[in-house]
């Protein structure tokens, strides 16, 4: 879908914001670029909508270099979220998510359509929501907002940058655990920007960790975690040393019938980080056995929002 090859970014003075990266992401991926501020990642993220211009190698959407695109076309297609939210203050909500889908002139019927759709998808009611103006709604509801209008033209692409970063840390959870489940049903190719660790584990499908304007290491949470490539992934990831240790998983354990579970691989509750990333690499789901009585299921996300949790934990 998105294709990096040897892409840099140069700036006047000589320093290189992004040097050499090669990258390529999958259509339907969410990918989280990560980093220490200064390693490249939002420049990264604005090269594939050309408001920043790479200095050398060529980015490609669709086997199609973005400089064939025509500029506007190219950012129609493609949503964006900022950390400021930037919804048009004088405009109601109904008219901030209009605004692409009015400017590829879409009918007006199907433009309401359209909102109605969205704020059902983000958990606003639409006759509530509607005729509102920004400042009448939480940092939570405007983010929300923000979410609907970059997938107002259904926009193959969407890149996030720090979009929940600002929020208090209850609205950036539920966020996160919404967008997970958006993600489900929209499958975007979804470029995500953060410099926090617990987030990338917990919304990533790959992983790129970058320093000083290069890739150190790309793979899914489970990879980093098990194969960090260097002490400098082991430090970001943060949680290295603690791989071997017992972990109960019981808190995060979903319920099942017995029938459910009858043919799945069986897990006691209380495991090392080791032993269950390397059994969820080979199956979607395991049953948790808690005293000799199978208690439910667990998969990858429970895992990873046991992960996060504790890397919120030592902040």
């Amino acid at each position: 879908m998105i294709s990096f090859e040897n892409v840099s970014k140069k700036y006047d003075d000589g320093t290189y914001a992004v040097n050499n990266f090669s990258l390529h992401i999958k259509e339907g991926e969410l990918l989280v670029l990560i980093g220490p501020s200064g390693s490249g990642k939002t420049t990264t993220l604005k090269m594939i909508n050309r408001l920043i211009p790479l200095t050398d190698g060529y980015i490609k959407i669709k086997d199609k270099m973005i400089s064939d695109y025509d500029i506007h076309e190219l950012r129609w297609d493609i949503g964006y979220v900022l950390q400021q939210i930037a919804l048009f203050p004088h405009m109601t909500i109904e008219e901030n998510i209009a605004v692409v889908p009015e400017m590829k002139k879409w009918d007006q019927t199907e433009i309401n359509q359209r909102i109605d759709e969205l704020l059902h998808m983000v958990g606003l009611e639409p006759e509530t929501y509607r005729k509102r103006l920004p400042n009448e709604l939480s940092g939570g509801q405007q983010q929300r907002i923000g979410v609907a209008r970059a997938l107002a033209a259904n926009p193959p692409i969407i890149l996030m940058d720090e979009p929940f970063s600002a929020l208090d840390p209850l609205s950036r959870e539920k966020l996160q655990d919404d967008l997970i489940e958006l993600q489900k049903n929209i499958k975007k190719t979804i470029v995500f920007v953060t410099h926090d660790m617990s987030e990338a584990l917990k919304l990533g499908d790959r992983i790129c960790l970058m320093r000083n304007g290069g890739i150190v290491q790309t793979g899914t949470p489970e990879e980093l975690i098990q194969q960090p490539a260097n002490d400098f992934v082991r430090e970001f990831v943060g949680i290295d040393q603690s791989q071997e240790k017992i972990m109960d998983i019981r808190e995060v354990v979903e319920p099942a019938n017995p029938g459910e579970m009858e043919h799945l691989p069986v897990i006691s509750s209380q495991v090392s980080i080791n032993e269950i990333l390397a059994l969820l690499s080979e199956q979607e789901q395991l049953a948790v056995v808690d005293r000799d009585e199978k208690i439910g299921t667990i998969d990858r996300q429970g895992i990873i929002r046991i992960l996060s949790g504790r890397m919120e934990a030592l902040k």
